[in-house]
């Protein structure tokens, strides 16, 4: 029968490995949409995602996979001790990778408007022209600063002055997209936290087992 401390282990190892799934599908889902064709619905997110450290996600996900394959043994050993020594290394390694990343994004976002600035001016006209169809804008600080693409929303320099620049919506938006990444880390972290606390009591209690046992042997009662 196994305990309710084992089976909070089990759980949060469990848990463990599905925040290696989700991280996985989010960076790779992110890669598949950078792929795709601009468009006003997706070109926002597409520019933000090129800034964001997708291809570590796809390697912290392995590691985390990895992890929660090793520590099968220890769920299945009873008495082992070695297994579980490993994970709990193991999932504080994944826990500072996945905090870097966390960490990375989160530095992005105390410098918005600046990093913002360079990047729009980075961007291809078509990339600036949908970014001002989908924020009803023209140009990033205002019309002439860096100058606006003419399109369909900024018909001309008197429309383009009128409707003002792209920095404040834009920015806002990025906030708001780059904060739900990095607190989805941050959580990640957390669990990694729990799951190591978990890691140390099940070695704990075997530790006492084993204890116990030598003493019984010592008393000559077998080890029972």
């Amino acid at each position: 029968m196994p305990t309710k401390l084992m089976m909070v282990f089990v759980g949060m190892d469990f848990l463990f490995a599905g925040c290696g799934a989700l991280l996985l599908g989010f960076s790779l889902i992110s890669e598949q949409s950078l792929r795709n064709p601009p468009t006003i619905n997706n070109v926002t997110q597409n520019v933000l995602l090129g800034q964001c450290p997708l291809t570590a996600g796809v390697v912290n996900a392995i590691f985390i996979f990895v992890t929660f394959l090793l520590s099968l043994p220890a769920m299945f050993l009873p008495t082992n001790r070695g297994w579980l020594r490993a994970q709990g290394w193991l999932v504080v390694i994944c826990a500072t990778f996945t905090l870097s990343l966390g960490l990375a994004i989160w530095l992005e976002t105390l410098q918005t408007r600046q990093r913002l600035n360079l990047l729009w001016g980075s961007e291809t006209p078509v990339i600036q022209s949908l970014l001002q169809q989908k924020f009803d804008c023209c140009g990033y600080t205002n019309s002439t600063t860096p100058p606006f693409v003419q399109d369909r929303t900024c018909l001309n320099p008197l429309v383009a002055a009128q409707k003002g620049g792209c920095i404040g919506k834009f920015s806002s938006f990025a906030n708001r997209f780059l904060d739900q990444i990095f607190t989805a880390a941050f959580g990640i972290v957390g669990i990694d936290f729990i799951l190591v606390l978990c890691v140390a009591m099940v070695l704990k209690c075997r530790m006492e087992q084993e204890r116990y046992r030598h003493i019984d042997e010592k008393n000559g009662l077998g080890g029972l």
